[in-house]
């Protein structure tokens, strides 16, 4: 399709990233956070899903993809960060080791915590995790969300128990707003996204992330990807994941791949300059959950310093993997997948299928024998927008 855009930047300044800046995905770390994980009620692990008739008629070995809208009653991933950060909190705040970090525990003393607010700003996924926890562990949340989010996604949130309201604002200028209110009230912030003098929390929530690939690992025993493909808003998730790889020093290295849209490419345009970079204005994207115009700091020191690639893509490239997903070929297993969750398949078919995109395949040493991972971050989470993509 002619409205199809994919650009690349190949990261040729790449190397091993410093071990301290990827510490807190240390295996030990990623123990402690899966532990807690699975106590917490109804948990189970999401699918991984094999398109082996996909791979086939892409030109790969294999694509895999950990469908996250099997999370919770969530649809999406962004929980695993945010309950472990509450937990986190909670945890030091009842001088409980991080081996003693299960929500059996911590529920036990809720009388010591069960005033807390605890405070964000979303684009809607984190949001509805923020709520989600917070009612779980008995505490109160407050959401902001920025200007054009939709309605269902406001009411999502609510449905846990959250206050919740949509901003005049765009998302950046949203989070400053839920900061300002947190040292206003005394509330807790939880952002997924870090910036100079508030980075522990953010750290906290990319540590809850490793559980996608501790749960890969026992998922998979034989496949071992060479290729792995991470969407980014802030670049919190991409970092985590990439940190939590770059510690698994005994496996063969990967190529990974760093994919935004192209409303809201904050990540890309930090790679051309090779410097923190901010997008200003509204971030027109219909791909709300990576709508963000200010990286994640302590993600793109990682960032910047292992992953292979950076890809900017239009919308019709998020709409081509929500299709392609949910109308298998013959033998492979239908995946639900949100616009965000989608992004990253729709790159990976154009790329292997667009003769327009060859030079990106050639650079991004796409072949038979390939074996590329991907994380459907999210189902439909916004089911009207989903129907009208997928049936339009």
């Amino acid at each position: 399709m002619n409205n199809v855009s994919i650009s690349c930047q190949i990261n040729y300044l790449n190397n091993t990233p410093e071990p301290s800046i990827i510490a807190f995905a240390s295996p030990e770390s990623a123990r402690y956070a899966g532990k807690f994980h699975r106590s917490l009620p109804n948990y189970a692990p999401t699918p991984l899903v094999k398109l082996s008739k996909l791979a086939n008629h892409l030109g790969v070995k294999e694509i895999l993809v950990k469908d996250e809208s099997r999370r919770f009653d969530l649809n999406a991933f962004k929980v695993l960060g945010a309950s472990f950060a509450i937990a986190k909190y909670l945890g030091e705040m009842l001088a409980l080791k991080d081996d003693e970090l299960t929500f059996s525990k911590i529920l036990a003393e809720q009388s010591r915590y069960k005033h807390l607010t605890f405070v964000t700003a979303t684009d809607g996924n984190h949001g509805r995790a923020v709520a989600w926890s917070a009612k779980l562990f008995g505490c109160t949340a407050v959401v902001y969300l920025p200007k054009g989010s939709s309605a269902a996604r406001l009411e999502a949130i609510r449905n846990y128990g959250a206050e919740a309201s949509i901003t005049a604002m765009n998302y950046d200028d949203t989070v400053i707003h839920a900061n300002q209110k947190a040292q206003e009230k005394g509330w807790i912030l939880l952002q997924d996204t870090s910036w100079e003098g508030y980075e522990k929390v953010p750290r906290h929530v990319m540590q809850g992330y490793s559980t996608l690939v501790t749960e890969f690992l026992d998922q998979e025993q034989e496949i071992w990807p060479t290729h792995v493909l991470v969407q980014a808003g802030v670049g919190s998730l991409a970092a985590g994941i990439l940190a939590c790889f770059c510690n698994l020093s005994e496996r063969p290295a990967l190529k990974f791949i760093v994919v935004e849209p192209k409303g809201a490419p904050c990540l890309f345009e930090s790679k051309k300059r090779n410097e923190l970079f901010t997008v200003k204005g509204d971030l027109p994207t219909i791909m709300a959950g990576l709508a963000c115009g200010e990286p994640s700091h302590i993600g793109w020191d990682i960032l910047q310093s292992a992953a292979s690639a950076f890809l900017m893509c239009s919308d019709e490239v998020a709409r081509r993997g929500m299709k392609v997903l949910g109308n298998p070929l013959a033998g492979d297993q239908r995946i639900i997948s949100g616009e965000s969750g989608a992004v990253t398949l729709g790159a990976l078919f154009e790329i292997l299928s667009n003769k327009d995109l060859y030079k990106i395949k050639e650079e991004l040493d796409l072949n038979g024998d390939s074996r590329v991972l991907l994380f459907s971050t999210e189902g439909d989470t916004d089911a009207e927008l989903y129907r009208e993509i997928v049936w339009l």
